[in-house]
Parts: structure tokens; C-alpha cells; sequence
């Protein structure tokens, strides 16, 4: 089987508005959404090759030196399938942007 990384996104603005709701809604969402993350984790748990975890802020390294720096990735997953398809329907209606306000998850191959 081959491996693929999962990166979750989610715009920087989207993150924003949702920390600026009231904690009683992010704490609704939040109710709702984990529940179904840990049972999509659950069913698919066989193809996790590394299951990741969410990230925090970014620093980036460049030949300018170490500086704070903005992206929309939020977390990752490291998944096993017989192909790119394959692992792309594993994250079909997931939690992350059904529920909460992520917008996407990226599939890519390790090709090395």
C-alpha cells in the first residue's frame, strides 16, 4: 500500500471568526463536531500509518532567517491506500470542514 499525507486546511480568517464567536457556540460546535471526529478516526483507524494531530503557529526558516510566518495548514494525518483516490474518499464528509470551520483536507503521495 502506499502512503499518503493528509493536511488538513483552514484559512486563517475562517479560524479568526470562529475564535471570535462566544464560547458558548464554539463550545456547541465543538460538542457536536468531536464526537464525529473520534468516530471517523474510529472507522478508519486500519489506514492511519501515523495519525497526526493538530498544529499550532508557524515559524518559518528561509535563507532570510527564522520569522514568524501565517499558512492555512492546521493538522495532519499520515494514511495507507491502494491509491491517491483511494485515500481521498477516506476524508469524503469529514468533521473538519462539515462541522467545524476548516475548508479542506489535501491529499499527496510520498514519493520518496
Amino acid at each position: 500500500m502506499a502512503r499518503f499525507l493528509a493536511v488538513y486546511t483552514m484559512q486563517p480568517e475562517d479560524l479568526a471568526r470562529f475564535r471570535a464567536m462566544p464560547k458558548s457556540d464554539q463550545d456547541a460546535i465543538d460538542a457536536a463536531g468531536l464526537p464525529k471526529w473520534q468516530e471517523w478516526e474510529e472507522r478508519h483507524s486500519a489506514a492511519f500509518a501515523d495519525p497526526g494531530g493538530m498544529v499550532g503557529k508557524t515559524l518559518r526558516v528561509s535563507r532570510s532567517g527564522v520569522a514568524a510566518a501565517t499558512n492555512a495548514i492546521c493538522g495532519y494525518v499520515v494514511v495507507e491506500a491502494d491509491s491517491i483516490e483511494a485515500a481521498a474518499r477516506l476524508f469524503e464528509d469529514h468533521p473538519h470542514f462539515r462541522i467545524f470551520p476548516g475548508d479542506a483536507v489535501d491529499i499527496m503521495p510520498f514519493v520518496t
